[in-house]
């Protein structure tokens, strides 16, 4: 057939085309009849040399166009598992299916992937695209499964014993696990073969039994973690995990005094019960510790220390009776054992005739009373008649610190009081004392000495009022908008001058409407309606605010605040906490923390949302907010060995009124029980500075690390320096702060602790103390007791405090007077066997510095004032119980 010209160049045009095509990079197939570029694999699912891939992946291989459906086949595709040692690859069967839509070869294995192994896809060049064109080589790529999680940890740890029998059990994993695979079947506690009933939960990597009983004493107990638990890839344990603990035996009591059916008992005497082992302080009240005569109870107080719980009548018992003591089934040891059953025991008291020593049955002021009046005359109360001869001003003390207090002692019915000559002082503590030099009318002394302490009130000027503090503060950000503004003044205020119109907030020259308020030394403003979303306003107290005895404010007192800008709805989460999950060997006398992803509404920070509890019992604190900090400080240490839980529950929300999604659960262990002459800060071990009257940094950029400031009674105008000195996850709190509520309270209860931690240490007596004078520089001292009877120094050289290979050795230094370090070639103290700041106390009668470049360690309690000199470092606390704390330039105090 004869081809037209046109056609012919037709043809030879489609020719030269297709060489072209061939030569800069065509299809190399033998489909010469189409055209179109070649298929290419353009991603995988997983990617090449992916690691932690799911057991139940399905394998996905997309391609840069579609493909002929009949083209993906069998064949088409392969998942191997290559075999290393020479022998045969093993084929994965599965499903292979296509997804015209998004270009996707899918292959679905038909059982979950074998863990922590390597995979080969390979896709072979006979699938092709719609136009017939084929992948032009075989795609190849590896990936490798997850492996296999494992429990890395349990509480109770495995072969522990003496556990607690209210003991929340604990699994921690390697890996985030499927909660839905945490639960009864996976999680099994057995006593032999037994199963015990409890509730399974699973938060952050661990999971947790709770037994709906307590356990038995005495019993050992399996745990086991099922390889139905898996992480969230869906790979399970490799195996089942199993673990044994032990409960621990119940306590007894071993001893009694008076002993069971003793006869002639004095009707002033303590009753006192010890036991066999440490016990739950907690437990032992007068709920459990009762006294009866007859089915009369006896009134009393009930304490416990050293292993002995004493129980003390408020009046002398009455002559020639019997009566029943109690100790009941409800006292545990900190483990949660309980002792088997009441223990109960009998005496008689001695015939009306018999001799007994006197008690000083109560004071006024009380123990530890606060704002004490300048003029108060000092009272005790005897539990007897007394000799007149005796009570005087001998046997009848008043010290403040180490100096006495004249005045006159006299003497009424069984009643001593003392007047001092001239009014005490303000804002201070003072010591009074009752000495075995006083007598009875039949001529018997006081067993011991009766001493108790109380404060003085802080005096209040009659000059000008002022306004000492705001909540919010000046320029604060980020103020929520149910914000209740408040104003605390430095006097006592007429509330009928404190109204709306001497206490205004307005934004811009808008005026907020409000109710206004007045209680003790705080104006409250309270909005009508929320303030506006990042809003600045502007307070104002007029000079038409008077104190009680009409003197008003100098001048109109102005401060600004920015409300918070509106938040999503996103919750706030717990970032970290204080201690850590499963820490452990956490100290007795530790403030609890957590921080918050956001600011945080304070009034949603309370006792109700920050909860603490050692098993099922509660632990009673105080809770603070600053910052994006929560603090939980315990009234009471915490009892050692022992696992609590902290929660902060969905109640606590950010300033937008957003609560977490969940409650944020977390536990910890308390160390093993202190030494014996160990002294307890008890809620005064958060603060790593403690003032009554001033705290200041002079110059430079110190940091106080860890710790909060505190001061009392002083307020927060009496810290000045801050900035340039910081507080690095810490807190000033000072006695007038109006928020967060319980502030002055807490600092109260701190002040209290350190005063009994201050005279623990002055009067601890073992071990035995060791006299020491002068320079202790270039010595080595072992753990104990060191008594100064003047003034101590640090100067030729380091001291070094050996703890000989005890983690938990203490060192208490009694110093009558003052205490100095030198600095510069000495000066420093050095910890050597394993020596622990935290450990170290020293008691200082009158003030301390610490001196120049001086790396110093401990906690100093001293009674005057404390000063730290340029440069100057220290692991431990600096607490003063009258007087002040001065940095003088770039200090540092971090948390031993």
């Amino acid at each position: 057939m004869k081809i037209s010209s046109t056609k012919k160049r037709f043809w030879q045009t489609i020719l030269v085309a297709l060489s072209i095509t061939t030569i800069f990079g065509s299809c190399q197939d033998t489909f010469d009849e189409m055209l179109g570029i070649c298929p290419e694999v353009e991603s995988t699912n997983p990617a090449d040399k992916a690691t932690g891939v799911q057991l139940n992946k399905i394998i996905a291989v997309t391609f840069n166009e579609a493909l002929n459906p009949a083209t993906i086949k069998a064949e088409a595709f392969s998942l191997r598992v290559m075999n290393t040692t020479g022998g045969i690859d093993m084929d994965i069967p599965g499903k292979l299916t296509y997804d015209a839509t998004n270009n996707t070869m899918s292959f679905a294995p038909n059982a979950p992937l074998a863990p922590n192994t390597t995979f080969t896809g390979r896709v072979e060049p006979i699938v092709s695209d719609v136009l017939g064109n084929v992948l032009q080589a075989p795609y190849v790529w590896t990936f490798t499964t997850g492996s296999a999680p494992t429990v890395t940890a349990t509480n109770p740890a495995n072969m522990s014993t003496g556990n607690a029998l209210n003991k929340a059990i604990t699994a921690k994993f390697s890996a985030k696990m499927k909660p839905e695979t945490i639960k009864a079947s996976s999680f099994i506690i057995k006593a032999g073969t037994t199963a015990i009933a409890g509730v399974v939960t699973y938060v952050d990597s661990t999971a947790t039994f709770t037994p709906s009983v307590d356990l038995l004493p005495s019993t050992t107990y399996t745990g086991t973690i099922t390889v139905e638990a898996a992480n969230t890839d869906g790979i399970p344990l490799a195996s089942e995990y199993t673990w044994t603990f032990n409960t621990g035996a119940a306590p007894s009591v071993i001893s009694v005094d008076p002993k069971d059916q003793e006869k002639g008992v004095a009707v002033n005497k303590s009753i006192s019960a010890v036991f066999s082992e440490m016990m739950d302080g907690g437990t032992i009240n007068t709920a459990s510790f009762t006294l009866k005569t007859g089915m009369t109870p006896v009134p009393g107080t009930v304490t416990y220390a050293e292993l002995t719980a004493v129980f003390k009548p408020f009046i002398p018992l009455m002559p020639n009776t019997t009566y029943t003591a109690t100790i009941s089934k409800t006292v545990k040891n900190p483990q949660g054992i309980a002792i088997t059953s009441d223990f109960v025991w009998s005496f008689t008291t001695a015939a009306p005739d018999a001799v007994v020593a006197p008690l000083v049955t109560s004071t006024d002021p009380t123990n530890n009373a606060m704002n004490v009046s300048f003029d108060k005359v000092i009272k005790a109360n005897f539990s007897q008649t007394m000799d007149l001869a005796t009570i005087n001003g001998a046997t009848f003390l008043l010290k403040q610190g180490n100096t006495v207090i004249h005045g006159t002692v006299t003497y009424s019915g069984t009643t001593a009081s003392f007047t001092p000559n001239s009014p005490l002082s303000s804002g201070l503590v003072y010591t009074a004392t009752i000495t075995t030099g006083s007598k009875s009318s039949a001529g018997v002394a006081l067993e011991n000495n009766y001493v108790w302490n109380f404060t003085t009130a802080v005096s209040e000027s009659a000059a000008v009022p002022t306004v000492t503090s705001t909540d919010p503060t000046n320029n604060a950000v980020n103020i929520a908008f149910n914000k209740v503004i408040k104003a605390n003044f430095s006097q006592v205020m007429d509330p009928a001058s404190i109204t709306g119109a001497t206490f205004t907030l307005k934004q811009g020259n808008t005026t907020v409407t409000g109710t206004v308020t007045y209680s003790g030394s705080t104006a409250s403003f309270t909005p009508n309606s929320p303030l506006s979303s990042g809003g600045v306003y502007t307070a104002t107290i007029t000079t038409g605010a008077k104190n009680t005895t009409g003197i008003a404010l100098a001048t109109n007192y102005v401060w600004n605040f920015t409300t918070v800008v509106s938040q999503t709805a996103t919750a706030p989460t717990v970032t970290s906490t204080d201690p850590a999950n499963n820490d452990t060997g956490v100290s007795l006398n530790k403030v609890i923390k957590a921080n918050f992803s956001q600011v945080m509404d304070p009034a949603s920070i309370t006792g109700a949302t920050f909860t603490l509890k050692q098993g099922n019992s509660t632990v009673t604190g105080t809770v603070t907010y600053s910052g994006t900090t929560a603090s939980f400080s315990p009234i009471n240490p915490l009892s050692p060995n022992v696992t609590y839980t902290a929660t902060i529950t969905t109640g606590a929300q950010n300033l937008a009124g957003t609560g977490l999604a969940n409650d944020y659960v977390w536990t910890f262990q308390t160390l093993s029980q202190q030494s014996a002459n160990f002294v307890d800060l008890k809620t005064a071990g958060r603060f790593g500075i403690f003032a009554a009257t001033g705290i200041s940094n002079n110059a430079g950029f110190s940091q106080i690390r860890n710790l909060d400031v505190g001061i009392t009674p002083g307020a927060r105008s009496s810290v000045t320096g801050f900035p340039p000195a910081t507080i690095i996850n810490g807190a000033i709190y000072a006695s007038d702060d109006a928020s967060p509520a319980g502030v002055a309270a807490m600092l109260i209860q701190a002040k209290k602790d350190l005063t009994e931690a201050y005279l623990f240490a002055e009067g601890a007596t073992s071990p035995a103390p060791v006299t020491v004078a002068g320079d202790q520089g270039g010595k080595t001292l072992a753990p104990g007791i060191y008594k100064s009877n003047s003034t101590l120094l640090v100067q030729a050289g380091d001291l070094t405090l050996d703890a000989q290979g005890d983690p938990n050795a203490v060192w208490i230094f009694q110093i009558a007077s003052g205490f100095t370090t030198v600095g510069g070639a000495g000066g420093s103290i050095i910890l050597s066997g394993g020596a622990q700041a935290s450990n170290i106390f020293w008691q200082v009668g009158s003030s301390a510095t610490i001196g120049d470049n001086t790396k110093f360690k401990g906690n100093v309690l001293a009674l005057t004032s404390i000063t730290m000199n340029s440069n100057a470092t220290v692991v431990g606390r600096m607490l003063v119980i009258n007087g002040a704390v001065v940095m003088t330039n770039t200090n540092i105090i971090e948390k031993p």
